[in-house]
């Protein structure tokens, strides 16, 4: 595999490939750009890049990767601790940044090398193998240390190449996001996967439902985002005509990275004409599903496996759940061209992440429609709750809760019980502190759209709930304090 960007080397010259704000490159600029910093950076070895929503970071990225070399990613929020985890872990041999970006003391001891957009270089990619390494992203570090999943340049490739089947990707599609560049969903998909296309990506900098409207008016024809971000669309479409209007012109409008509220699909969906798609990936595993461009768009689901990717569903035991009716939880377990090939310097934890016979156990928790739609309803660390002999999921009760015209935030763990095992408990954000819904109402409400056994015993009220920098609950964080 020479190049994971053939357009660099092919494409129409003069196509603007990526836009940040008011600045931007076209392909051949984007060619000239990167061609000057593989000079630099060949041999080297991993690199870490100074992720930042900028030209520099996405120019970097691809520079390291027409290198043939891997590139660490590295989130500008990280802490003392956790950037310094990462650095002695990934050994990176310099940092790529922006020119005037004031790094952390933990970089102190790296090589820095300054990433100029207009520099010029002859486009000449290095060779590379499929397995070779092209990034090192590091998982959230939930149950520990962040571990960093090694992403070979065959991953990344079939991803890209899956999604371009299932969503008619072409290169005269622009899109349009404002997602973080230093995880799988904004640099992978969101950067590296208009250039893959030859098509054009316009980053936000920064999320907000005016930047969205504008770009889709000016002929953006995608828009990738988290539910947080749509769930922010969907408050502001009832005062704002224009933005329904322009979300009626996208192609395409993608969520991911966790799941996006029914309600919130229903609101998007009335004011815009236009369908919410979901798909259901990992860092570890980049894409496994999606709805597809030319599927039905069913709220609550992720789709169904992309082209090439093996999907199953398992008991605790392991045993593989052969029914599709909608119902029966069981792990979703995947294997195929899309996974990681290691975590780095963690052989125990990466051989405790596959099965004997191949299969990467992804922690999800889901149910299969009768025609193959996967339905997630929870981790099984955090959102898998056994109550009166039933295994329930978190998901499909925090979607009713939902609902309910009283709650604007919700979500739903387990906690012990002595007679069911375990009992649903629900943190809420009311819609209106000074009357907030009481347990009775909500579990009476949950009680009529699910099941009685689904109800939520238990109702906390919180002003907020606690979110990572991607919008995901961050579950670990609610305590019965």
């Amino acid at each position: 595999m020479s190049t994971l960007f053939p357009a660099l080397a092919d494409g129409p010259p003069d196509r603007i490939a990526l836009r940040f704000g008011e600045r931007s490159l076209t392909y051949a600029e984007l060619a000239a750009a990167t061609g000057a910093l593989v000079d630099r950076v060949a041999g080297r070895g991993r690199v870490a890049v100074w992720a930042t929503p900028a030209l520099e970071t996405a120019v970097a990225v691809v520079a390291a990767l027409e290198a043939g070399i891997a590139a660490v990613p590295l989130n500008p929020k990280s802490g003392e601790k956790e950037l310094g985890h990462i650095l002695s872990d990934s050994a990176p041999s310099l940092v790529l940044a922006a020119p005037g970006d004031e790094l952390p003391a933990a970089l102190d001891d790296l090589e820095r090398v300054d990433v100029d957009v207009r520099a010029t270089g002859t486009h000449l990619a290095r060779q590379a193998a499929d397995e070779d390494p092209a990034l090192v992203v590091y998982t959230s570090g939930t149950t520990g240390p962040p571990k960093g999943a090694v992403l070979p340049r065959r991953a990344l490739a079939h991803t890209l190449d899956a999604l371009a089947d299932a969503w008619q990707w072409t290169g005269d599609d622009v899109l349009v996001h404002g997602l973080p560049l230093f995880h799988v969903h904004g640099l992978v998909l969101g950067i590296l996967g208009p250039l893959r296309r030859g098509g054009s990506v316009r980053h936000l900098g920064r999320f907000s439902p005016e930047g969205v409207a504008r770009e889709l008016d000016g002929g953006a024809t995608m828009l990738f985002g988290v539910p947080t971000m749509y769930h922010r669309i969907a408050q502001a479409l009832p005062e704002d005509p224009s933005l329904a209007q322009a979300l009626g012109k996208a192609r395409l409008l993608v969520s991911g990275s966790a799941a996006l509220p029914v309600h919130d699909h229903e609101r998007i969906a009335a004011a815009t004409g236009r369908r919410v798609i979901e798909r259901y990936g990992m860092t570890e595993t980049l894409m496994n599903t999606s709805i597809r461009a030319d599927g039905e768009a069913r709220p609550g689901t992720v789709g169904v496996p992309l082209p090439g990717v093996e999907l199953r569903l398992v008991e605790e035991d392991g045993e593989p759940i052969t029914a599709y009716d909608g119902e029966t939880v069981g792990e979703i377990q995947v294997r195929g061209p899309n996974l990681f090939t290691e975590y780095l310097n963690r052989p125990d934890a990466t051989a405790e992440a596959f099965t004997a016979d191949g299969w990467f156990r992804t922690g999800d928790m889901a149910v299969r429609d009768p025609d193959g739609y996967v339905r997630i309803v929870g981790r099984k660390a955090t959102d898998l709750i056994k109550s009166g002999g039933y295994k329930i999921g978190a998901g499909e009760i925090e979607n009713a809760l939902l609902e309910h015209p009283a709650v604007r935030e919700a979500a739903v763990t387990g906690e012990p019980d002595a007679d069911l095992g375990e009992r649903i408990v629900a943190w809420v954000v009311p819609a209106d502190p000074a009357a907030p819904p009481t347990v009775e109402e909500l579990a009476d409400h949950v009680a009529r759209r699910l099941a009685p056994h689904k109800r939520p015993r238990v109702v906390h009220h919180l002003d907020a709930l606690p979110r990572n920098d991607m919008g995901k609950i961050m579950k670990r964080a609610l305590s019965r304090g």
